[in-house]
């Protein structure tokens, strides 16, 4: 029986990465998934704190070509209603940064991925489904489709919605769904994006721009699954007026790319995000929907911290607590993130006036008060830096930088 430190199950972005980071942490790890040949037309946006992370396990240079900068992101109010919160505008330079991140094709990044995969010596790609996992103590046995059988010290479960680790590890999960669709398409423009990203806030969900290389954009337009079908019938040509006219034109003339999408919204959320010798991430764990660019960055916070409780030396074994320690973690940020995205996907959809008012307030302070703007742009890209920064003053008040 073929033996490994760990087992990394499903091969998406988040489990890909997660194998790639542990081999270079000095585990002896499996990445065991089925091939399959996927063609997403998808693009994924990675803030500062996760491009970061990507550079230091030596994949960003590839990655950087196709990779275009999220500079500014602003909010347009786009509904109707009584009342409208105003503009709100975030600049990556007022936190002394060149970009908050960078939007880049998901098949630019898998491509990158699969060839640092093959050519890294700690990695097996095993070409095969999980069947069934029994977990002990002192490990755990996988079974295979085909019922071979292989040992690792500990697993992680990066196998999506329907994780089958979570499964087998009797992990439950609470599930809700939105009455939304996302519609997904990427799109040529007139004018250039200046490196912009526009959220249109509307009655029934966001509608993103967000920049891609040269004069393309990617959209993701959520709006009623009815009007999403009506979407999706239209011609080339009708698509593209309809979102040049959506956008207000402000990047000119658009053309649809072929190869639109739509994604039915809904959220999930583990019980556990890890106990034992099995830990959960990516949307094995937490999952919803596509709202301030929080889905995959989420994910490499699951494997940074994975990452940080598994890097050995070559002689440590995998501790049988990892799984809890690893839950205790992550607990705190992906339930603040899952429910605030909840919340403000919810408050977008809600009629009741309260909530109405209270959405706009809340981005007229954001506008108003520079000091706040600037902390929610932090935590939006670094989970907790501005609390630490925070802490960091109070410890040393009157620390000053030295003169020559």
């Amino acid at each position: 029986m073929n033996e490994f430190d760990i087992a990394v199950v499903g091969e998406g972005l988040a489990g890909s990465v997660a194998a790639f980071a542990l081999a270079r942490a000095g585990r002896k790890v499996a990445l065991v998934a089925p091939q399959i040949n996927r063609q997403d037309r998808r693009t994924t946006a990675l803030m500062d704190q996760s491009v970061r992370f990507m550079d230091s396990l030596g994949l960003w240079d590839a990655i950087a070509p196709d990779a275009s900068a999220l500079s500014t992101m602003q909010i347009l109010d786009g509904t109707k209603r009584l009342f409208r919160a105003p503009p709100a505008q975030f600049r990556a330079a007022d936190l002394g940064l060149a970009a908050f991140g960078y939007n880049i094709p998901n098949r630019a990044l898998m491509a990158v991925l699969g060839e640092a995969l093959a050519a890294e010596k700690n990695i097996t790609r095993i070409d095969a489904s999980l069947e069934h996992l029994d977990l002990a103590s002192d490990g755990a046995v996988l079974t295979l489709a085909g019922a071979d059988t292989m040992k690792a010290g500990f697993v992680v479960g990066a196998d999506g919605r329907g994780s089958t680790v979570r499964q087998q590890a009797g992990i439950g999960t609470r599930r809700w769904a939105y009455p939304q669709t996302a519609v997904v398409l990427n799109f040529s423009h007139e004018q250039p994006h200046g490196n912009v990203s526009t959220e249109f806030h509307t009655e029934t969900g966001p509608f993103t721009q967000v920049p891609l290389p040269g004069s393309r954009s990617s959209l993701v337009w959520v709006e009623k699954p009815a009007e999403a079908e009506r979407l999706l019938a239209l011609s080339p040509e009708t698509l593209s007026l309809e979102v040049e006219q959506r956008m207000q034109s402000m990047l000119g003339k658009v053309t649809v790319e072929e190869g639109v999408e739509s994604w039915p919204l809904s959220s999930l959320i583990s019980d556990r995000f890890g106990k034992g010798r099995v830990a959960l991430i990516g949307e094995a764990a937490h999952a919803f929907p596509p709202i301030g660019a929080q889905g995959l960055n989420l994910s490499l916070r699951d494997v940074m911290e994975l990452a940080n409780l598994l890097k050995t030396d070559g002689t440590a074994a995998v501790a049988a607590d990892t799984g809890d320690r690893f839950n205790r973690h992550r607990r705190p940020d992906i339930m603040t993130r899952t429910f605030g995205v909840d919340l403000l996907n919810r408050s977008l959809l809600s009629d009741f006036l309260p909530m109405q008012v209270a959405r706009a307030a809340g981005l007229h302070m954001l506008t108003a008060i520079g000091p706040l703007r600037n902390v929610l742009m932090r935590e939006g890209i670094e989970p907790g830096r501005s609390l630490r920064e925070f802490a960091g003053g109070l410890r040393h008040p009157f620390s000053a930088k030295k003169t020559g």
